[in-house]
């Protein structure tokens, strides 16, 4: 699924109007009605009381007809005009008066004193303020937003949050409304999916609006929201002729004493996830554990308790490196060496990275479109601080470009960047948030390129999967008690759900062919 900016998203609106030979209206009708009716389907008539504050723009448009809607099926509403400028769209002019025609006159807010009174358990629905937003909510306007988060009520946002900016970040955190949940049009934003505007966005949900897909594709996005729908696509089925040696062979380096748990782990996951063959190369401390623990893989040994020498033996297809590696000198010395010595594809993590920033002349070494795995504060060490999430993005794009390599920065939502191009992940919870988490991500996009997996979307597949077993384990299990290998329990059932639908289609079809044959 894309994800559009405000320019893209209003050159889209405008070309669905012109090839579609509909009025721009027209399509306000269409968006704001499917949006009244994700609301009628769960309120169902109730009689709580509904607070629609409109602005003066085509999102004020929106809640107009959304307001309509409400008057026409008897809902207790109000609606009020935020009247914050002399200039107003023709859309939301022409249903201003659609909802004057019916006998309703929305009061205008000019000031404080004109604030109605709304109680914690209304219901308020935020379209003062849409997608294209170019500066700060300011004077009374400001004090509504402002108001309305002080009543903790719960505010639904049409398309996007008031005061919250589509491109940028926000400076005055005070004059953004604080949604509820959003309905927001056609395509997920880019903001809604970073942790700087956690406050303002707590859910969404996308309201597909006509827009004209082709043009959209047309418009080449370089942002990428991935379901699975995306993930289809990319999974690699098998053919009954391959043997081990057709998915590859891993090797994970990693592992000091009191660490070897995060190589094996990182081990166990390139094995669960279909690698052919999977090696571990580790300090001699570690060797018995590893060898108990995934009695299927391979493991060679360097120094009693660290990395030194790395002068393994395996002939691998590609290396996964870092995960409780350590940082001595030793250790250091020796993963320079590897690194310019190493022609293979890598999978860098943890104290590889750790490594590689505090000595950045390595990374001329790296193969072409190595994977990093980094947290947020392993990628501060690489490319330095930001000032807020869009920064941090184009600071990873920036790196990711000068060193051709991809960047999965894990986070709530992790962000992979090849690039110009951005794939964010849909799966995932707080479950993962627990150690060796990232050990078995690292195992998992090794274990995919070995299978022959291009990085880019090893690393895409490996994220998705990674987070969809802890959604899958949520309904058996609780946050707390998942732990990085309850990541691989559930791996199995994260892969037969990417085509659950279309089997459970199948099914449906065949009893259809059954019953007709009967």
């Amino acid at each position: 699924m894309f994800i559009l900016n405000s320019k893209q998203i209003s050159e889209a609106d405008k070309a669905t109007i012109s090839i579609n030979n509909i009025s721009s209206i027209d399509l306000m009708e269409h968006a704001a009605t499917q949006c009244f009716n994700w609301l009628h389907s769960r309120l169902q008539g109730q009689g709580i009381k509904i607070h629609v504050f409109c602005g003066i723009g085509n999102n004020g448009g929106d809640g107009l007809v959304i307001a309509r809607h409400l008057y026409q099926h008897g809902y207790n509403v109000s609606c009020y005009i935020v009247n914050f400028s002399d200039k107003r769209t023709d859309e939301f002019l022409i249903n201003y008066n659609r909802l004057k025609e019916l006998g309703e006159w929305p009061p205008i807010i000019k000031s404080e004193k004109d604030f109605p009174k709304v109680a914690f358990e209304d219901i308020v629905i935020d379209a003062i303020f849409g997608n294209g937003l170019t500066r700060e909510p300011e004077g009374f306007t400001k004090k509504l937003i402002q108001y309305i988060n002080h009543t903790r009520v719960f505010t639904l946002a049409i398309d996007f949050p008031s005061g919250l900016f589509s491109d940028e970040s926000v400076i005055d955190t005070g004059a953004v409304i604080k949604a509820g949940h959003t309905l927001t049009f056609q395509t997920p934003k880019l903001a809604f999916l970073l942790p700087e505007n956690k406050d303002f966005v707590n859910t969404w949900e996308v309201i597909d609006i006509g827009l004209d897909e082709n043009f959209i594709k047309n418009l080449n996005p370089k942002s990428h929201y991935i379901t699975k729908n995306e993930i289809i696509p990319i999974y690699k089925s098998r053919n009954k002729w391959s043997h081990k040696g057709t998915y590859g062979h891993s090797l994970i380096i990693g592992g000091s004493f009191g660490k070897i748990g995060a190589v094996t782990l990182a081990t166990r996951a390139a094995l669960k996830i279909g690698s052919g063959l999977v090696s571990a190369y580790l300090p001699k401390c570690g060797y018995n554990i590893l060898q108990i623990s995934v009695p299927e893989a391979m493991v060679e040994v360097d120094n009693d308790a660290a990395l030194e020498y790395y002068n393994f033996k395996t002939k691998a297809t590609i290396i996964g490196i870092g995960p409780g590696m350590g940082t001595v000198e030793k250790t250091a010395l020796g993963f320079e060496l590897f690194i310019k010595e190493n022609k293979l594809p890598l999978v860098i993590d943890a104290d590889a990275i750790n490594l590689l920033s505090i000595n950045k002349s390595l990374l001329k070494y790296l193969p072409k479109n190595t994977v990093l795995t980094p947290h947020p504060k392993e990628l501060e060490r690489l490319i330095g601080s930001w000032k807020n999430d869009f920064e941090k993005l184009e600071k990873i794009t920036d790196f990711s470009k000068d060193h051709n390599v991809i960047v999965v920065l894990k986070g709530a939502h992790t962000i992979i960047i090849n690039e110009d191009n951005k794939y964010i992940n849909s799966t995932g919870n707080p479950a993962l948030a627990t150690a060796g988490s990232g050990d078995v991500l690292t195992g998992l996009i090794t274990g995919l390129i070995a299978q022959g997996y291009e990085p880019i979307n090893a690393a895409i597949l490996g994220v998705y999967l990674h987070g969809k077993t802890a959604d899958l384990a949520l309904q058996e299990t609780s946050y707390e008690t998942f732990t990085a290998s309850s990541i691989l329990d559930y791996l199995s059932d994260a892969i037969l759900d990417i085509f659950k639908q279309d089997m459970d289609q199948e099914k449906i079809e065949d009893d259809e062919e059954v019953e007709d044959g009967n």
